[in-house]
């Protein structure tokens, strides 16, 4: 069996949950999963048979890819969905059903970071968690450009904005940064 730990030199998912508490029997959604399964898997062992991880992403051919990855690491509660994060009420998730939403390396790929966290917010249950890591804004031999990059003071007011509290504000490695929200 292949196993897909998240681990990574880059950014290790193990230590990013540490944050979150994750528990048995929890919804979570990977809000931009992209095909690795580097956050769904391990995420989805967390929560066990219980539990379920939402896949979500706008390329199919990335939800195919984290499916099959999926099912290769004997991993059977992740469910991918197709959306446009962009659009509020989009992802066919229910409303005020997920106990954590993450947004892990998803807002540099968007200008439209305020729409992204009102449709994480939407699917977030009350007292659920928003999880918003990405690439810090200082320049790296990695990554994406720094001008695509989104500092966490933007997503710290676009939070506030959606009456969303910080409850932790973290490293999530040399190249990125974590911020936990409350709903």
């Amino acid at each position: 069996m292949v196993h897909f730990s998240g681990k990574s030199q880059l950014i290790d998912a193990e230590k990013i949950f540490q944050h979150l508490d994750l528990e048995e029997g929890q919804k979570i959604a990977d809000l931009g999963c992209g095909g690795t399964g580097h956050f769904t898997i391990p995420a989805a062992r967390l929560v066990g048979k219980n539990g379920m991880v939402y896949a979500v992403d706008i390329l199919r051919s990335l939800l195919k890819e984290n499916a099959r990855r999926a099912r290769m690491s004997g991993v059977n509660n992740i469910k991918t969905i197709w959306s446009n994060l962009e659009i509020y009420g989009a992802t066919k998730i229910p409303a005020n059903n997920l106990d954590v939403a993450m947004l892990i390396n998803t807002m540099f790929h968007s200008k439209q970071h305020d729409a992204i966290m009102k449709e994480a917010m939407r699917l977030t249950k009350k007292n659920g968690r928003i999880l918003v890591c990405d690439w810090k804004k200082a320049a790296s031999p990695i990554g994406p450009p720094t001008i695509d990059r989104v500092a966490p003071q933007e997503i710290k007011i676009i939070a506030k904005s959606l009456d969303l509290k910080l409850i932790e504000e973290f490293s999530a490695g040399k190249y990125h940064y974590g911020l936990i929200f409350i709903k």
